[in-house]
């Protein structure tokens, strides 16, 4: 199977999964703590994850040499990435992970659009239907009726 698919299709996948368990293991653990807290435990936990993958692997050389400009989209990256798990906390406190996940998953139509607008990537009409649907079910597995 490995071979009918591009890796990137594998770890994209990978990430879907893990994306998924972070919904419902996050909705356990965010229970009888604020959400802001959570979110700290949480990146504490990937901050030690990576310093050891990356000292395991002996990529520490690499993070010398990286230029100011990437440092610099990095951190606001980062900065993104930090109010998405505030915001996602706090939405997984407040309401059912199976509702919450996926207006959180919106974030692909907008990569969509965003990619269109700011990176001048090209979409096809087939791609516009794709993220419409994708819109329109986050919507509808969100629509409490």
């Amino acid at each position: 199977m490995m071979d009918l698919l591009p890796s990137w299709i594998v770890w994209a996948l990978l990430s879907a999964g893990f994306a998924a368990l972070t919904a419902v293991l996050a909705k356990v653990g965010v229970e009888g703590v604020s959400s802001d807290v959570a979110t700290f435990v949480r990146t504490c936990v990937v901050v030690c994850a990576l310093a050891v993958l990356i000292a395991v692997t002996r990529q520490w050389e690499s993070v010398r040499s990286v230029s100011g400009r990437t440092y610099l989209f990095l951190a606001l990256s980062g900065l993104a990435t930090g109010a998405s798990w505030l915001c996602y906390f706090r939405a997984l406190k407040l309401g059912d992970a199976a509702r919450v996940a996926p207006i959180d998953k919106l974030s692909v139509v907008l990569v969509a659009v965003f990619g269109v607008v700011f990176l001048g990537e090209r979409l096809s009409a087939a791609n516009w239907a794709g993220v419409a649907l994708i819109a329109a079910g986050a919507v509808l597995v969100a629509y409490r009726g």
